[in-house]
């Protein structure tokens, strides 16, 4: 998640759209997503949240203390002080403090940490903690805790280009951190900001706030607009900065299934030789949204699908997939053959996309619908921004040379949901059926909604004859792993920052190498080149899409919505 404008973080998160079965790639139908059906999901989630909750608080303590590494147990010298800066803004409320309360519900957090909010708003503590409020909900037995974090909650006014502010609030973090019996000091600066004053702030802390103990910058994207103005601020950072103490967000690499993809690549001997370009036929990553802009698309607009989904999410995920072994499970060993990877791909070209806009496709009691992009009046009457794009890279190397890695993202589709879907080729040779009809094996990791792993295979159909019929090896998370929770991403990124694991952190070459591969293809779309298709608001997108997906070899399989 990039820093948002306010308006853009108003919208409440939606709820996840029913899971098709495995084998399926997407509707085709054109009609928009249900509200009704979206509020029925909605309403059978709500009571777990809290139980779920517990249940990941309980599974991390225990993960971490088998290792030693329980920040309660392991810190208690140490006195650390959390400073949000944008404690104002929606990104503090709505994700970054609820995040912080449940790492001090599960006893992650270090026994003296302070959390300081730091913004240009008139307010004081409590009003802060009334800020917070409504987005930590927490059962009956849980609020006494709940008001022991919140005492923990601090707030400080300053202005974000001023030396002055600054340097009163490093008396002012000194001060508390004088107040506590310690042996180590740890300061965290979370930068829950617009890209726009990220330079003044990050020269401030290094030259009014550094500590003499551990300091550490946490950065939300966007990282820059281009390769240029993104090797701006890599260089105005490293003239800061170590990179050690740097921590780059990109909250894809947080989630349990883009963590899995690694185990499901390096851990399996069945699939580590089919891992190439002669056995599979070609790789798909696809992001969908089903609502749209609905009246924010403010800030949308500034920077449309492709910087805000592909440049990122997308190409963290591509490389995790078509990475070769990395020596050691150590960030920069892993970080380095994502970097290798990229460094195989040429930049993307315009035809190599296709582009879309949504327009308006009226339902009942869905407002969102009957809203096309440019008909929100945040959004500029002739906006060429991309809602959608599909678009396909080469990996000009000796394991993927001819396999294309399509990316697809979009805003007001069918349904919500991450995946990745490799698909490998044919049986050379078909025994079975004359007619060639036999499907294609594919792995579908699902990063969300409902993570599961899914393999579609070929199998008898019961009977006296030979039929065939295709099947599916289903790991679906919420029935084989019925007991577990997995944290949210933000949860599991921000404890590893706090703790100086980078693994799971953009280092400054990938992002180098990410803005040079689409760098081209954003500034001709900036100067109003390519041609935008307009799909229906609830569809799957263009059909110009589907068309280019399967020209490139994909082949749709399982069964197949009506």
């Amino acid at each position: 998640m990039g820093c948002q404008s306010s308006k853009e973080m108003d919208r409440p998160e939606p709820a996840a759209s029913p899971s098709k079965r495995p084998g399926e790639e997407g509707g085709s139908g054109s009609g928009a997503v249900s509200p009704s059906r979206k509020a029925d999901q909605a309403a059978a989630i709500e009571p777990k949240a809290a139980e779920k909750s517990d249940r990941i608080g309980s599974s991390m303590r225990k993960e971490l203390l088998a290792c030693g590494e329980s920040p309660s147990e392991r810190e208690s010298g140490v006195v650390c002080t959390f400073v949000v800066f944008g404690a104002s803004g929606d990104l503090a409320k709505k994700k970054i403090y609820p995040v912080l309360w449940k790492l001090y519900d599960h006893e992650l957090l270090a026994p003296s940490t302070a959390i300081v909010g730091y913004a240009r708003s008139d307010m004081t503590n409590e009003q802060l903690v009334e800020r917070l409020r409504p987005f930590i909900k927490v059962k009956e037995e849980k609020k006494a805790k709940l008001e022991e974090f919140f005492s923990k909650c601090l707030y400080f006014k300053g202005g974000y280009d001023s030396e002055t502010s600054f340097q009163d609030l490093h008396k002012f973090l000194t001060k508390q951190e004088q107040a506590l019996k310690h042996q180590a000091i740890r300061r965290m600066f979370y930068l829950a900001l617009p890209p726009s004053v990220f330079t003044p702030v990050t020269a401030h802390i290094r030259q009014q706030c550094w500590s003499d103990g551990i300091n550490r910058v946490i950065i939300e994207k966007p990282f820059g607009r281009d390769s240029a103005t993104s090797e701006v601020l890599s260089k105005h950072l490293t003239g800061l900065y170590s990179e050690k103490d740097l921590f780059r967000i990109d909250h894809y690499l947080g989630k349990e299934m883009v963590q899995n993809l690694m185990i499901v690549r390096f851990a399996n001997r069945i699939l580590t030789p089919l891992w190439n370009r002669d056995n599979i036929a070609c790789v798909q990553i696809t992001f969908k949204e089903n609502f749209g802009t609905g009246g924010r698309g403010g800030y949308f607009d500034t920077f449309g699908i492709v910087r805000d989904i592909l440049q990122n999410h997308l190409m963290q995920v591509l490389t995790i997939i078509a990475m070769e072994k990395p020596c050691t499970t150590e960030a920069d060993d892993i970080r380095d053959e994502k970097v290798k990877v990229m460094k195989s791909i040429p930049p993307i070209k315009l035809e190599d996309c296709v582009l879309g806009q949504y327009v308006a496709n009226p339902v009942e009691g869905d407002p969102d619908s009957a809203q096309g992009y440019l008909e929100d009046p945040t959004v500029p009457d002739d906006s060429k921004t991309a809602t959608f794009c599909t678009c396909v890279l080469n990996i000009d190397n000796e394991r993927w040379k001819g396999v294309p890695f399509i990316m697809r993202a979009g805003k007001a589709l069918d349904e919500r949901k991450a995946e990745v879907r490799i698909q490998f080729k044919e049986v050379p040779t078909n025994i079975f059926d004359a007619e060639g009809s036999i499907r294609r094996n594919e792995l579908v990791v699902r990063i969300q909604p409902d993570e599961a792993i899914w393999l579609n295979v070929v199998n008898k159909k019961p009977g006296m004859k030979f039929a065939l019929t295709e099947s599916f090896l289903d790991l679906s998370y919420g029935d084989r792993f019925e007991d577990a929770a997995l944290p949210e991403a933000y949860e599991r990124l921000i404890l590893d920052a706090m703790q100086g694991d980078q693994l799971n952190f953009v280092r400054s070459d990938e992002l180098r190498e990410a803005w040079r591969i689409f760098t081209p293809v954003l500034h001709e779309l900036d100067a109003g080149k390519g041609k935008l298709v307009n799909y229906k608001y609830g569809s799957r997108g263009p059909a110009e899409s589907d068309e280019m997906v399967a020209k490139l070899g994909y082949m749709r399989s399982g069964p197949q919505p009506l």
